[in-house]
């Protein structure tokens, strides 16, 4: 027969100087949706990601390096449109007005003469038209949905970078800077760039998205506009196939953007805004953002049903 004193000893896992299982646990894993982006952005050595996440239908949010100043790349075009809007509402422009598209812009540094080149350009198609009058619409999509850098400098030397930067900060997106156009040489050597960080980007969809970045049907034109973004690698790639976004990418070497409003069946949209640096082979960098974006959308998905759960 097993005597009590036995017994008690099994029951306590002292028989054999070990304890009981039951009385160690291992440490909880933080499952947050920062600490799963933060662990996916570690896997990538030396990147430096900013992010503003933003659920237009309720409080949840997250910052995360939203602060942190980058290489504004393609991305300051959106300031840029919402600057020509903003004319267009006024009365100042309009859409079907055609300009005379030229290859020839000045330095901010010296105003020396510099021209673009179709082979460093992601839309070449533009430059047919030059020489000839374009409609500021065509230039305008252009610009955003296949990120022409010759119908941006078009459209900043019409507008310009300094009343594109004062609108963008009048919205609240006050440290944003757009200076200058694409591939002015001599003024990113004199480090005078466009940067911007994802708060910024933030800020300038959200207004788009509520309608206050201009009139409410020069909103209803910018997002229609972004929807149709032709370059989708990024944080669509992460989404459900079919989920509308209404975004704008940017990149330069080592950089990679993808600011976006989100648009899912059934509920309210939300903004994301993933900014890089430090990823030499752009695929790597595609592959961070569209995790983002998954991890981004599976948050809410499961915040979703915890809510009709309840």
């Amino acid at each position: 027969m097993i005597s009590l004193a036995l017994v008690s000893l099994l029951a306590t896992g002292q028989m054999f100087g070990g304890s009981s299982a039951t009385t160690r646990s291992p440490a909880a894993v933080d499952d947050s949706l920062r600490a799963r982006i933060e662990r996916r952005i570690a896997q990538v050595p030396g990147a430096v990601v900013g992010i503003a996440f933003r659920d237009l239908g309720s409080r949840d949010a997250l910052d995360l390096r939203a602060d942190e100043r980058f290489h504004a790349a393609s991305t300051m075009k959106v300031p840029v449109m919402i600057e020509l809007f903003r004319r267009v509402d006024a009365g100042g422009l309009r859409l079907d007005q055609g300009i005379l598209l030229v290859n020839e812009f000045a330095s901010i540094v010296d105003h020396s003469h510099y021209s673009l080149d179709a082979n460093d350009d992601s839309d070449s198609t533009v430059y047919r038209w030059v020489g000839k009058r374009v409609p500021l619409r065509d230039l305008l999509e252009h610009m955003i949905v296949r990120s022409s850098n010759l119908a941006t400098n078009a459209l900043i030397e019409l507008v310009g970078a300094a009343n594109a930067n004062a609108t963008a900060h009048a919205l609240g997106a006050d440290s944003i800077q757009v200076r200058r156009g694409v591939e002015d040489d001599r003024a990113y050597e004199a480090g005078l760039n466009n940067t911007t960080t994802a708060r910024d980007l933030a800020v300038l969809l959200q207004a788009i998205e509520g309608g206050r970045a201009a009139s409410p049907a020069s909103c209803q034109a910018m997002r229609d506009i972004l929807l149709r973004q032709e370059f989708n690698d990024e944080i669509p790639a992460g989404l459900p196939p079919g989920t509308p976004v209404a975004h704008k990418t940017g990149s330069i070497t080592g950089v990679l953007h993808d600011a976006a409003v989100v648009y899912p069946t059934g509920r309210a949209p939300y903004v994301l805004v993933v900014l890089t640096r430090g990823i030499p082979d752009q695929r790597v960098a595609r592959s961070l953002i569209a995790d983002v974006s998954r991890l981004v959308w599976d948050h809410l998905t499961a915040a979703d049903r915890a809510r009709v759960a309840r």
